[in-house]
């Protein structure tokens, strides 16, 4: 009976070290998801504080576009950083900004500038020597067919010579036909 328990320790202690060893390859893969979580909290409207600024950088490096441009993740997360950074407590407003909207005052010439443009309207505008106007559309035979995918050009080259192929065996039928007469 004692070699029995000798030879299950060594198994027992193997089995320990493997669930040891898979525990810590895990641990990491939890800690990597942090930046899912900020952004699933952040899509949910849920409060971005009290994470580290190491955990705010990995959420914006995740960020996928969609979101970024959707949502205003980005700059959620980017205030909730700042915040943490300054000793804050970070976004706490359900996701929202706390922070009202800057008022931002046009130069005179930017005004000059955006009345102008009101009071335009669609007109052509010159560009590289050529006029563009604006709503229409030039369509070039040249452009759509360099558009094309080359196989489907080379179908078409095809099927253009088998229609001259059989147009000529037809001419020269009738050709002969007459000179026969």
């Amino acid at each position: 009976m004692r070699i029995v328990r000798l030879q299950s320790r060594p198994l027992l202690t193997a089995l320990t070290t493997l669930v040891f060893v898979l525990l810590l390859a895990i641990s990491p893969a939890a800690q990597a998801n942090i930046g899912e979580t900020i952004i699933l909290r952040c899509t949910n409207g849920k409060s971005l504080s009290g994470f580290s600024q190491h955990a705010y950088n990995e959420a914006l490096k995740e960020l996928n576009a969609d979101t970024e441009e959707y949502s205003g993740c980005s700059s959620l997360i980017r205030e909730a950083e700042r915040a943490a950074a300054a000793g804050g407590r970070g976004s706490s407003s359900g996701g929202q900004s706390t922070a009202g909207p800057v008022a931002v005052t046009a130069t005179p010439s930017e005004r000059q500038a955006i009345t102008h443009a009101l009071h335009r309207g669609p007109h052509a505008v010159k560009l590289a020597g050529g006029a563009i106007n604006p709503g229409v559309v030039r369509v070039n035979v040249a452009s759509a067919l360099s558009s094309l995918p080359t196989p489907l050009l080379a179908t078409l080259a095809f099927l253009l010579a088998c229609l001259l192929l059989v147009a000529g065996g037809a001419l020269r039928n009738r050709v002969r036909a007459r000179r026969s007469d």
